[in-house]
């Protein structure tokens, strides 16, 4: 066990794959010798070369394109999109290329080993061009796998077993927990498997469901209704897509309530996804309406990000108001 925060397991991550992969190459804005804006590939091109870990032009799309070649021809590709608010130029070369390389080829020619990382979501006063949190536009693009960790050592093998993937892998990195979450994380080979969440708390009167940052919000959240005598189980999803729904539909069945909690605007947020199919399957189940603490209808704000943000204490009042449905 080393304790290190999520940055350092990221760069670790990355480190490893690359004296294991000598095919493998990290690119993007500012990636090398600066070590990326938040430095998560610090140290990279100094170890591996110029060759191997470089900048790339200020072009999202581009990045996205080259990303695409390199892994059409047996290159494993790991490309950083420096905030995940920047990705939309990129969308075109994503779902359109990325994800439908395999089939639109017949399976002859795929991109599978490609990774996009790219730092989303708030709470870092960085305004509505550096906060946003556009997991669920991805969700929705078969050949797209959707990856998100909760803190160090998940960021660790999560990634690890995203550029091992034979699919391409939308790493989303919580950027407030870069430096903020803390923790052990595993020496050596660290591969968690992707499209399984984890339950990291077992209770009985009701489910909290989430994924990243959010996940420490869920937890306190349970800690205050521990306080008032309501046990709740907390679920992280880990991988979007394709996300499991065996795991949380089994919860869902046994506390007969859900809750789900993501910092994205609530309308179109993957939770509705969540939600539709939990009620498919858990109708009978349920003791009340599958719940949403989720971020307003609204561009990021700057000044008011604190009342945008689906916090512990909105959390804890729907999990009350849910138990007393």
């Amino acid at each position: 066990m080393a304790q290190m925060n999520m940055l350092q397991a990221i760069n670790e991550a990355l480190s490893s794959e690359m004296e294991a992969d000598p095919k493998m190459l990290v690119f993007g804005e500012d990636v090398g010798h600066f070590g990326g804006v938040f430095r998560a590939t610090s140290g990279l091109q100094e170890k591996f070369g110029h060759d191997r870990c470089f900048n790339t032009p200020l072009t999202e799309q581009g990045i996205a394109g080259f990303a695409n070649g390199l892994a059409s021809n047996g290159m494993t590709a790991v490309a950083e999109i420096q905030f995940a608010d920047y990705i939309f130029p990129a969308i075109d070369q994503i779902v359109n290329e990325s994800a439908k390389f395999r089939y639109r080829s017949g399976d002859q020619f795929d991109v599978g080993g490609l990774t996009f990382r790219t730092p989303y979501g708030g709470g870092i006063a960085g305004g509505h061009y550096h906060s946003q949190s556009p997991e669920a536009y991805f969700t929705q693009t078969p050949g797209l796998k959707v990856v998100i960790p909760r803190n160090p050592e998940q960021a660790k093998g999560l990634l690890i077993a995203s550029i091992r993937d034979k699919n391409p892998v939308i790493f989303f990195e919580p950027k407030r927990l870069y430096r903020a979450s803390v923790g052990d994380v595993r020496d050596g080979e660290l591969d968690i498997e992707l499209g399984k969440a984890e339950v990291i708390r077992k209770g009985t009167d009701i489910t909290l469901l989430g994924w990243g940052a959010q996940m420490e919000i869920l937890e306190h959240a349970a800690d205050m209704a521990a306080k008032k005598g309501i046990s709740c189980e907390v679920i992280d999803l880990r991988t979007l897509s394709p996300w499991d729904a065996d795991t949380v539909a089994t919860s869902v069945k046994k506390t007969g309530r859900l809750l789900i909690n993501h910092e994205a605007p609530l309308t179109g947020g993957f939770a509705g996804e969540i939600a539709a199919t939990i009620q498919e399957q858990c109708f009978l189940y349920l003791e009340s309406p599958i719940a949403r603490v989720c971020g307003l209808d609204t561009p990021y704000p700057l000044i008011h990000e604190k009342e945008y943000m689906p916090d512990a204490l909105k959390t804890f009042e729907a999990i009350t108001a849910s138990v007393n449905f």
